[in-house]
């Protein structure tokens, strides 16, 4: 919210830019490109959020989160015709693949909560069909939609929560 009345120029994603202004990485997830679609985001902090603190992931999940934020928007640079991209919901996807995880190394109802969250993150994604068209007008919305970047954020969080998870078993295991 704090980035909503900037230029967007200088924070949101592009690939010809992203070598000489790295930070684009991350400060993409700031640009908004609507009110709709910062709210629409701002519901999914407040969803995964809760998620967190219900499940009470551990820091680790946090750590793997950080870095899968900047990977996100990295995975972007395989849409050759994708020239601007601005929003968080590819990092909110990185957060959910990161809580799956959590939840399936997790036992009992954890374990279930983990399994139908992935399940329903799959769906999603196979529906959107990533590997389609980089930019789409999807009804009711007031912009376009980029779903690889949903996928890009999915792929990240799943790679760095394995990362985080396998590193955090091995410790508790060693200790």
């Amino acid at each position: 919210m704090l980035a909503w009345p900037l230029a967007t120029d200088g924070l949101d994603w592009q690939a010809h830019m992203l070598a000489a202004e790295p930070w684009r990485a991350f400060s993409a997830a700031f640009v908004h490109w609507s009110v709709r679609h910062l709210l629409a985001n701002l519901a999914g902090c407040a969803v995964l959020a809760w998620l967190g603190l219900a499940a009470t992931l551990p820091a680790r999940c946090a750590w793997a989160w950080l870095l899968a934020w900047p990977l996100t928007q990295i995975g972007l640079l395989l849409l050759s015709d994708l020239q601007h991209y601005g929003g968080l919901s590819g990092v909110l996807h990185a957060g959910v693949a990161i809580a799956v995880v959590e939840l399936l190394f997790r036992q009992g109802r954890d374990r279930l909560l983990g399994a139908a969250i992935a399940a329903g993150l799959l769906i999603k994604l196979l529906l959107e069909q990533p590997l389609g068209a980089a930019m789409r007008q999807v009804p009711g919305w007031d912009i376009a939609v980029v779903p690889f970047a949903h996928l890009s954020g999915a792929i990240a969080g799943l790679t760095c929560a394995l990362l985080f998870s396998i590193n955090g078993q091995n410790r508790s295991v060693n200790q």
